[in-house]
């Protein structure tokens, strides 16, 4: 996983209080997020959707179910491109023009599991109980998973 890396910073009173003025409510969680609204950069989310977002993902075989496969490309985005499950479920969602819920849905219902416990299995250096989960959801499908996993960065 390639996580982003940050850094400790020490701001003044004047921009202390800008980020509180032009924080947003369940928006922003952190000082970052307000700056990035401010700042001319993009996240790696916008780079994906803005790239042919397909050489990220692999061509899954025909008759994969949708759902697999977004759950998949969540696993992807999260473990290779080092985005939050969060900022992937918005990603995925996006590029296939659905709602994130939808694709929460598709793991935290079909897996049986809540959100946190995603993260849980995301965030493990291993993450062959997630792959099992999947393997067992999905018998049928169980090369797919397999070769997509083959290609996860650990």
């Amino acid at each position: 996983m390639n996580p982003i890396k940050t850094y400790q910073i020490e701001v003044d009173e004047e921009v202390y209080e800008f980020l509180k003025q032009n924080a947003e409510p369940f928006k922003d969680t952190t000082p970052n997020s307000v700056l990035r609204r401010f700042l001319p950069l993009k996240r790696k989310q916008d780079q994906i959707r803005d790239s042919n977002a397909r050489q990220v993902f692999p061509k899954y075989l025909d008759g994969t179910p949708k759902a697999l496969e977004q759950i998949l490309d969540v696993v992807i985005l999260v473990k290779n491109e080092g985005l939050d499950r969060v900022e992937a479920t918005k990603t995925v969602a996006g590029l296939i023009g659905i709602s994130r819920e939808a694709v929460t849905d598709k793991y935290c219902r079909q897996l049986g599991k809540k959100a946190y416990e995603i993260d849980e299995l995301l965030m493990t250096p291993n993450i062959d109980k997630l792959k099992a989960l999947l393997v067992e959801k999905f018998p049928y499908h169980s090369k797919v998973v397999e070769s997509t996993f083959n290609e996860i960065k650990m």
